[in-house]
């Protein structure tokens, strides 16, 4: 966690320093995700499940050339469906198909590359691509009883961070509709038994956000 910090802290004072030519907007953005998680050994089935993002984000391009950053600070859920029942390690405990759901401040950091330059097209359409870090950093997970007491079969990191790849386009200047993948290249779980087994998130975004 003190490494996210310091990443955090030393981009939020990149974003300071960027000279003054550059266009700042910002948006509401909500989103759909489909989470799963991917752990060292193949201990019990994994399914993915559906979560939910909403915050605000902000735009800087430097005008003439495409190219700019952008940030913000979302809700995300990250987590899956274990089905923790199929081992007798976790069955004797009373633990079945269990949903883990971890939720997390969001703060994304990524360059952009738009299309500006189509004859009068992007006044209407223009594609963008984007990509860089993700920090998250979590604020809640949801409870997993066993039975007789047995504590959460998980230890959760308290965040990470993810690699994240994305596009989409930006219609008449003002929404951006997005997908993006994330992945997570430090782990957010562990189990509490057989603790060496650690998980990294994988998530599947599908974005709208709105520039004022």
């Amino acid at each position: 966690m003190k490494q996210i910090s310091a990443l955090v802290l030393a981009l939020a004072m990149l974003v300071i320093a960027l000279p003054a030519a550059a266009q700042f907007r910002y948006a509401p953005v909500i989103g759909v995700s489909v989470n799963d998680l991917q752990f060292k050994q193949d201990l019990f089935p994994v399914s993915k499940t559906v979560g939910f993002q909403a915050g605000v984000m902000a735009e800087m391009m430097f005008p003439g050339i495409g190219f700019g950053i952008d940030f913000g600070l979302l809700y995300n859920m990250q987590g899956a469906k274990t089905d923790l029942g199929t081992r007798k390690i976790w069955q004797a405990d009373g633990f079945g198909n269990e949903n883990v759901a971890i939720h997390n401040m969001l703060i994304p950091f990524h360059l952009r590359f738009k299309w500006t330059r189509l004859n009068g097209i992007e006044d209407y359409i223009a594609p963008f691509i984007y990509g860089g870090p993700d920090f998250n950093i979590t604020v809640a997970h949801g409870s997993i009883k066993g039975a007789n007491g047995a504590p959460n079969p998980y230890k959760y990191s308290g965040g990470d961070l993810g690699l994240t790849f994305g596009g989409g386009v930006e219609l008449w200047k003002r929404w951006q509709v997005s997908a993006q993948y994330t992945w997570g290249m430090t782990y957010i779980a562990k189990t509490r038994k057989l603790d060496n087994q650690s998980a990294k998130s994988r998530q599947l975004s599908f974005r709208v956000a709105y520039f004022f």
